[in-house]
């Protein structure tokens, strides 16, 4: 049976968000050097030949991955009712990234760091520069309506400040106590007590919690 244009075109965003996805998750276990086109499209179950025909090579999939990182950390957060309830939104809307989307947010921090990709990250932040700026304005002027004295420090600094449990969840994984974090987060800018936990799922913190990146050793039935 011959396919419509439509079939055709859905098949094509199948096998490209496919790859997308493969991609992200082979360079976050492996890293961009060590994930090969041969591993990102065997696990795409697609063919090596669509990587190019979809991207143009390795280093446009990797600039893909991070335009779909820019896009999800520009869309996390709908306005609320008040500065208060929109910074709740926003703090919370990183943090759920954090657990929901730690593939992609592992292998963007690699891509960030790493001097061979850091020019890619770049290109990438070029591209969503309006976007991103206007995510940055709206920050300040949220601070702004908080009466903060300096709402542009505010923005940086709350950036910063989420960026690094970020980063401290992604080394040590369910033994950071990433729920008291956000909490802490939620009292630094006086915001009200959350009433339902990020993740229902997560391990219950310890009673005396200590993170460790030993959660990496064990076998994944033990996670």
């Amino acid at each position: 049976m011959v396919r419509s244009e439509d079939q055709n075109r859905l098949a094509r965003e199948r096998s490209r968000e496919s790859i997308l996805l493969a991609a992200i998750d082979a360079f976050a276990e492996r890293g961009v050097a060590g994930a090969s086109i041969a591993e990102i499209t065997a696990r795409a179950g697609v063919s090596q030949g669509l990587v190019n025909y979809h991207f143009g090579g390795k280093a446009q999939l990797i600039g893909a991955v991070i335009d779909r990182w820019f896009a999800t950390m520009l869309n996390l957060a709908e306005p609320g009712d008040t500065p208060d309830a929109t910074l709740a939104a926003i703090i919370d809307g990183a943090l759920s990234a954090t657990v929901y989307a730690m593939p992609l947010q592992r292998a963007v921090l690699g891509m960030q760091q790493q001097p061979a990709t850091h020019r890619l990250f770049a290109e990438s932040e070029e591209r969503h520069a309006d976007a991103t700026t206007a995510g940055e304005d709206a920050v300040r002027a949220l601070f702004r309506a908080r009466g903060a004295a300096d709402p542009a420090l505010e923005e940086i600094m709350l950036r910063s400040t989420l960026e690094g449990v970020f980063m401290k969840y992604a080394v040590y994984g369910d033994t950071y106590p990433l729920e008291d974090a956000r909490r802490w987060v939620h009292r630094l800018y006086g915001l009200p007590e959350p009433t339902s936990p990020l993740a229902p799922d997560a391990p219950p913190r310890a009673a005396d919690p200590r993170p460790r990146a030993g959660g990496a050793l064990r076998e994944p039935s033990e996670t």
